[in-house]
C-alpha cells in the first residue's frame, strides 16, 4: 500500500510543480503543449493489413478490422499483449496452459499465442507472452481469416486474428525516454529513437527498447522483461524495403496459476492479490525474431511484394497447477511440471497485385506462402501424478518434487512436431459504380503436413498426416453513401488439428495431434463514419468440428460446435476533446447436443473514455469499464461463475520544460480492488483464471 501511495504522491507533486511553470509559458511553449497533448491521444485506426488483400481501410473490406496504435500502448503502460487487447470488447484473455501463456477468446474460439501474426507472417512473433513496447500497432480482424493469411500453424484463430506491426521511422525525428512504475515494486524504463536520412529522406532508422522488473500487484508474483528492436527501411519511390529485428526476454516467477475445479461447487474467490503459486515456479522465455519486406511498383497499377521472417525461441520453466477438491475449505492438490522447449520457425510470402479497368475495376491478387516450424521439447511431471497437498486460501510452500514421469530428453530435447504449411491463393475484387460495390471472390489451396515424434522411443517418427484442400471466400461491400458501407462474407478454412494434453491421466493419447479440420463462416454487417467517429456492427454464424475426450478416454473430434452472435464497436471523437473506444458482443456458442461452450460469455462490453479538460490545458482524464457476463465452467453446464465489471481510471498531464514536452501519466486498474473469476475458458478441463487486483501505474515521458 505504501508503494501505491508513494507513486500517487510522486505524480501529484510533479503535476503541482509543473502547473506554475505552465502559467509562465509563452506562445511557443503553449503550442508545444497543445501539439503534444494532441499527439498523445489514444487512437484506434479503422484499417489494417488484410493479408492477401493488402492494407485496406475498414470500409473497403468485407470483414471488420481495427488497429490499436502505439500512443494507446504508451498511455496505458501495458505489460503484455493481453493488456492491450483488454480495450477490445470482442476479445477476452485467459491463460492457455499451466504457465504464463496468454490465450485470447474471440467469438468463443481460442487464439493461441502461437497464432499471433507479426508484420503479416505467422510463427514469427513470440508465442507465450509478448511485451507491447516494440509495436507500432496491434491489429484485430474478427472472423475466420484463413483465406487472407493462410492457415494458422497452431490450429486456432477461427474466431479472429491478431497481427502485430513493429515500429518503423516516421516522417518526424523522435527522441523519447520514459520511466515507469507499477505496483507493488515493478519499475522500468524505455527509449525510442527514430530518424529519416538521405537527400530525400529515403532511409529510415528506428531503435527502441525497454526494461522492467519487480513484483507486480499479485503477492509474490515477479515479472521481468527486456526488449530491443531495430528497423531499417528504404523508400526510393517504386522500390521499398524494410528489415525489422527484435529481441525479447521475459521471466515470470511465482505466477498465480489457473485453478482446476474437481469439486462439485465453485470456490469463493480468494483475496484480490492472493497468490496460491509455489515459489519454485518460473517461466523463462527468450526470442530472437525479425522480418524482411520488399515491394516494387512494376507500373502504376502493378505491385510485386515479398516478405520473409524467422524466430528462434527458447523456453524453460517449472509450472505448477492447483486442483481444488473441496470448494469450502480450499483443500487442493498441487502439481509440478518441468518443460524445456525450443522453436525454430520460418515463414515466407510473395505475390502480385494488379489494378485494372475504369468503369468496372478489378484488383487481382495472387501469390503464395509457406511456413516451417520445428518444436523440440521434453517434460517431467515432477513427483509423478499423485501431486502434493496444498490449499487455495492458505497455500503452504513445498520443496520442488523430484523427477517423476519423464517424456523426451530433458537435457537436449529432440523434435516433437515438424510442421509444414504451404498455400497458394488468387482473388479478384471487382468494383462497380465508382467502386461503391466491391465483390471479392477468391480461392486458397492450403496444404498441411505434420510429423509427430514419440517422446518415449528416442524421438522416432510416431505419426504423419498430410492433407490439402481448396478453401473459397466470397465477400461483398456496398457503399450507398459516403461514410456508409454494408458487407457480407462466406469463408471456409482448413485448420491444423488440435493437440491432446500431455497428461496421461487426462487422456489415453497424450500429445497426439488430430488431423486437420474444416470450418465455414457466414457474416454480414455494416460500417458508418461520422467525421472521426467510426462504428461497425456485424452478425456471424460459424460451424466447425468440436474436440473433447471421447468415451474410450482418448482426445479426438467430438460432435460439432456452432457459434453465432452480434458485435458492435465504436471509436473516435464523440464531442470536441472527448474520445471513445467502446463496444459490445453477444455470443451464442453451443456444443453438439445444445450445451453452452464453457468459458464463453454470452455478453461482453467495454467503454474507454478520454477527455482533454478545456479548463486545464495539458490535462487529460481517462476511464474504462470492462464487463463480462456469467460463464459456464464445465461442458455439462452444472457449474457457473458470476459476471464481473471492472473500472479503471487515470490521468495524463503535458507541460513544456523549455522547448521539451513532458508527459506525466497515472492510472489505477480495478480501482475497487474487486475479486472475481475472470475466465473459465480452458481447452481440456474445468479451470478458472482470477482477475488481477488493483494496480497503480505511473510514468513520465520526455520528448527531446
Amino acid at each position: 500500500m505504501m508503494y501505491r501511495l508513494s507513486a500517487l504522491s510522486t505524480i501529484a507533486i510533479s503535476t503541482a510543480l509543473a502547473c506554475p511553470a505552465y502559467a509562465q509559458q509563452d506562445g511557443e511553449e503553449n503550442i508545444i503543449v497543445v501539439t503534444a497533448q494532441a499527439d498523445n491521444a489514444s487512437v484506434v485506426l479503422n484499417s489494417g493489413d488484410a493479408g492477401a488483400l493488402g492494407d485496406k481501410p475498414a470500409e473497403d473490406l468485407p470483414f471488420t478490422i481495427r488497429s490499436y496504435d502505439e500512443t494507446l500502448i504508451l498511455n496505458q503502460q501495458p505489460q503484455t499483449l493481453g493488456d492491450v487487447l483488454e480495450n477490445d470488447p470482442t476479445i477476452r484473455t485467459t491463460f492457455g496452459f499451466g504457465n504464463a501463456a496468454e490465450q485470447f477468446v474471440v467469438r468463443g474460439f481460442p487464439l493461441f499465442g502461437d497464432d499471433v501474426g507479426l508484420n503479416g507472417l505467422y510463427g514469427v512473433a513470440p508465442r507465450q507472452l509478448v511485451a507491447p513496447e516494440l509495436f507500432d500497432s496491434v491489429q484485430v480482424l474478427n472472423g475466420a481469416s484463413a483465406f487472407l493469411n493462410g492457415a494458422a500453424p497452431g490450429g486456432s484463430g477461427l474466431g479472429g486474428s491478431v497481427n502485430l506491426q513493429l515500429k518503423r521511422a516516421g516522417n518526424d525525428p523522435l527522441n523519447r525516454v520514459t520511466a515507469g512504475y507499477s505496483s507493488d515494486t515493478h519499475f522500468g524504463g524505455s527509449f525510442d529513437v527514430a530518424r529519416r536520412m538521405g537527400e530525400g529522406g529515403e532511409w529510415g532508422l528506428r531503435v527502441n527498447g525497454a526494461y522492467r522488473s519487480g513484483e507486480v500487484a499479485i503477492d509474490r508474483e515477479d515479472r521481468k522483461a527486456l526488449v530491443l528492436g531495430a528497423a531499417l527501411d528504404f523508400d526510393s519511390g517504386p522500390f521499398r524495403a524494410a528489415l525489422d529485428l527484435a529481441y525479447q526476454e521475459i521471466r515470470v516467477d511465482s505466477l498465480r496459476p489457473k485453478v482446476t475445479i474437481a469439486s462439485e461447487a465453485i470456490p469463493t474467490v480468494p483475496d484480490a492479490d492472493a497468490n496460491y503459486a509455489q515459489d519454485f515456479t518460473f517461466s523463462d522465455l527468450r526470442d530472437v525474431f525479425g522480418t524482411l519486406s520488399l515491394e516494387y511498383d512494376v507500373a502504376d497499377n502493378v505491385l510485386l511484394y515479398a516478405r520473409a521472417g524467422a524466430r528462434d525461441g527458447r523456453e524453460d520453466g517449472i509450472y505448477s497447477g492447483i486442483t481444488v477438491n473441496d470448494a469450502v475449505t480450499g483443500d487442493a492438490t498441487g502439481s509440478a511440471l518441468l518443460v524445456p522447449r525450443t522453436d525454430n520457425n520460418e515463414a515466407v510470402e510473395a505475390g502480385m497485385r494488379i489494378a485494372l479497368g475504369s468503369t468496372v475495376t478489378h484488383e487481382i491478387n495472387f501469390g503464395g506462402n509457406a511456413n516451417w516450424q520445428t518444436n523440440r521439447n521434453a517434460f517431467d511431471f515432477l513427483g509423478g501424478f499423485g501431486g502434493f497437498g496444498t490449499n487455495l486460501y492458505d497455500t503452504p510452500q513445498v520443496t520442488v518434487p523430484g523427477t517423476g514421469f519423464v517424456g523426451g530428453d530433458l537435457d537436449d530435447p529432440f523434435p516433437i512436431t515438424d510442421t509444414r504449411l504451404l498455400s497458394a491463393f488468387v482473388s479478384d475484387t471487382v468494383g462497380f459504380w465508382d467502386d461503391r460495390i466491391l465483390l471479392t471472390g477468391g480461392l486458397r489451396l492450403q496444404a498441411i503436413r505434420q510429423q509427430n515424434f514419440n517422446y518415449y522411443n528416442g524421438g522416432d517418427l510416431d505419426s504423419i498426416y498430410q492433407e490439402d484442400a481448396i478453401t473459397p471466400v466470397v465477400g461483398l461491400v456496398v457503399k450507398p453513401a459516403p461514410g456508409l458501407s454494408f458487407f457480407a462474407n462466406r469463408i471456409e478454412a482448413l485448420q491444423q488439428g488440435p493437440s491432446a494434453p500431455l497428461d496421461p491421466l487426462i487422456v489415453t493419447n497424450p500429445g497426439e495431434t488430430l488431423a486437420p479440420r474444416r470450418s465455414v463462416q457466414y457474416e454480414l454487417g455494416g460500417k458508418v463514419r461520422f467525421g472521426t467517429l467510426f462504428a461497425s456492427l456485424a452478425a456471424y454464424h460459424i460451424e466447425r468440428p468440436g474436440e473433447g475426450i471421447l468415451p474410450d478416454g482418448s482426445f479426438g473430434y467430438l460432435g460439432d460446435q456452432r457459434h453465432q452472435g452480434l458485435e458492435l464497436t465504436v471509436n473516435g471523437e464523440i464531442a470536441p476533446n472527448l474520445r471513445l473506444i467502446a463496444g459490445a458482443a453477444i455470443t451464442d456458442a453451443e456444443l453438439d447436443g445444445g450445451n453452452a461452450v464453457p468459458g464463453v460469455a454470452d455478453f461482453t462490453a467495454n467503454a474507454d473514455i478520454e477527455w482533454d479538460l478545456p479548463f486545464v490545458p495539458g490535462m487529460t482524464l481517462t476511464g474504462r469499464a470492462v464487463h463480462t457476463s456469467d460463464q459456464w465452467v464445465d461442458t455439462a453446464n452444472t457449474l457457473e461463475i458470476n459476471d464481473w465489471t471492472r473500472f479503471d481510471v487515470g490521468a495524463r498531464y503535458v507541460f513544456a520544460a523549455g522547448n521539451t514536452p513532458v508527459t506525466l501519466r497515472a492510472t489505477i486498474d480495478n480501482i475497487a480492488n474487486d475479486r472475481y473469476w475472470a475466465s473459465a475458458f480452458d481447452s481440456f478441463s474445468a479451470a478458472l483464471l482470477q482477475g488481477r487486483p488493483r494496480t497503480v501505474k505511473a510514468s513520465v515521458s520526455v520528448d527531446f
